[in-house]
């Protein structure tokens, strides 16, 4: 099921990732492994993303948007449809051009104490890129890990020390210049301040929109806080059961919502200002939204 989508003029225009029609189903084994019936995880996704925009992927735990997330990144297979860079279908890529892809599109994962290896020095695993794709002189990787980690908000020190030393927003800043490291085109954020402090949420995403805002990166942002990506994301896709049930800016979705469980979402979101209490139709459970839509 495709999206609603409302043009956006502010946008820039060139399309650096296309998402069309994209299936995902995770089946339930053979013979003697199945169990029960098989899931379908993404269902007929399409969406866009501008070259130098954010776009957020929005929804409830289990909508599918970390699966879209991780079939971008070529980290799950999909069943069917294409996901297009600059016009060229990944899903295809193989060997050299599959390596290409690796370095053009990074993720940053949610979890940053699980996503670092604890075995290496940080500035091994800010390196580590560098060495694969030939970016930067065995001499200068050293240097170079340095200065992205003080790009990322880390003293230089931090390259000599291991990730168990730091704490979860450092290791999301370790995480970032990782991503960095590489030149990417496309920067997946797998709900990257989700395991954070609500303090350290803001800084992360200070220091992201600083990051886009100087190297001109592109950002897919997949979240389930509203609030967040309400004041991130250039433009918003809505998620559930793995499909997308409408699109457009912040502005569009929040104060117009097409979709009776967009506007579920919306009321779910806490306001801290009772004077400022959303007037919506009374709230039903997500549950009974799901049982009462097709």
């Amino acid at each position: 099921m495709n999206a609603d989508t409302t043009a956006d003029t502010t946008a820039d225009t060139t399309a650096i990732l296309e998402v069309r029609d994209l299936v995902k189903t995770y089946g339930a084994g053979r013979g003697l492994l199945a169990r029960g019936s098989a899931t379908r995880a993404v269902n007929g996704v399409s969406f866009t993303v501008r070259r130098g925009s954010t776009f957020g992927l929005v929804g409830e735990s289990g909508s599918g948007k970390s699966t879209t997330a991780r079939v971008v990144c070529r980290l799950a297979s999909a069943d069917s449809g294409r996901v297009l860079l600059e016009g060229e279908d990944v899903l295809r890529a193989r060997g050299a051009r599959l390596t290409a892809f690796r370095r053009r599109v990074q993720m940053v994962f949610q979890d940053p104490f699980a996503s670092l290896n604890p075995r290496w020095k940080v500035g091994s695993l800010v390196a580590e890129g560098m060495r694969i794709h030939g970016l930067v002189p065995p001499a200068r990787r050293r240097e170079r890990a340095v200065e992205l980690l003080e790009q990322c908000g880390l003293r230089a020190d931090a390259v000599d020390r291991y990730p168990h030393e730091f704490s979860g927003g450092q290791r999301q800043r370790i995480g970032i210049a990782r991503a960095l490291a590489v030149e990417p085109d496309l920067i997946v954020l797998d709900e990257p301040v989700s395991a954070l402090d609500v303090s350290i949420q803001a800084q992360i995403l200070t220091l992201l929109t600083r990051l886009q805002q100087q190297l001109g990166l592109t950002y897919l942002f997949i979240a389930h806080d509203l609030a967040v990506v309400e004041q991130f994301c250039d433009r918003v896709a809505v998620m559930r059961s793995g499909e997308l049930l409408e699109e457009g800016s912040p502005a569009e979705v929040y104060s117009n919502p097409r979709h009776p469980h967009t506007r579920l979402l919306l009321d779910a979101v806490p306001v801290a200002d009772p004077r400022r209490r959303r007037h919506r139709a009374p709230l039903r459970s997500l549950e009974e939204d799901h049982a009462s839509q097709p």
